[in-house]
């Protein structure tokens, strides 16, 4: 979540440790959770570190809340149906050539979080290991434009305008665009079944 501004990041660490809090949780059982280190959670939680989409993810799935209620502290409304025009998106996430806008930001009690994505073209990517990512759940990843390369465990598929890939997100994975032009894609997300979370989810967001 590159170029927000410093008290936008204060605001959204300050939810986070008040969710943190009601769970009784610490700082380290939080950094945890997050796969992250100590040292970069009390960043994000204080507000000094840009937040990656990552770990706002993984928050909310620790809290069992959506991700709006972190970024913007407000349920999502909307239980019918919602309409999100071209290009108006909620952004989510905007680091290293990684544009990430949510398409249904205020529907209320979401099986599933969908995001349209752009990944910049970066020929330093091209020879290097794909960085390699896992949550809960599962994912589905639609290409609109360019081409993917995709790497699920040691599996690595290229993906064309109009393929598709579903895999268990918890399988490391990662992805890069290839071919020297940017990737545009639809990735839909499907938060793991935790009984628990999905109760607390259900009683927060009707708060």
């Amino acid at each position: 979540m590159a170029e927000v501004d410093s008290e936008k990041l204060l605001e959204i660490g300050t939810r986070i440790k008040e969710m943190r809090e009601i769970f009784n949780l610490s700082q380290q059982d939080m950094a945890t959770k997050c796969e992250v280190s100590l040292e970069d959670y009390c960043a994000y939680e204080n507000g000094k570190k840009d937040l990656p989409f990552t770990f706002i993810h993984k928050c909310a799935l620790a809290f069992g809340i959506g991700i709006t209620d972190l970024l913007e502290g407000r349920s999502a409304h909307l239980s019918s149906y919602t309409v999100t025009r071209k290009g108006q998106g909620q952004e989510t996430a905007k680091e290293n050539g990684i544009e990430i806008q949510n398409l249904a930001p205020l529907f209320r009690k979401k099986l599933a979080e969908p995001y349209w994505v752009r990944y910049e073209y970066s020929e330093s990517l091209q020879n290097k290991p794909i960085h390699l990512t896992k949550h809960s759940g599962q994912e589905f990843d639609l290409v609109l434009k360019g081409r993917l390369k995709v790497q699920v465990g040691d599996n690595v598929e290229y993906l064309d305008e109009g393929d598709s890939i579903y895999y268990n997100s918890s399988t490391p994975h990662g992805m890069i665009a290839v071919d020297g032009e940017e990737c545009l894609f639809v990735a839909v997300v499907l938060p793991g079944e935790n009984v628990e979370e999905n109760v607390l989810r259900e009683t927060l967001i009707s708060a």
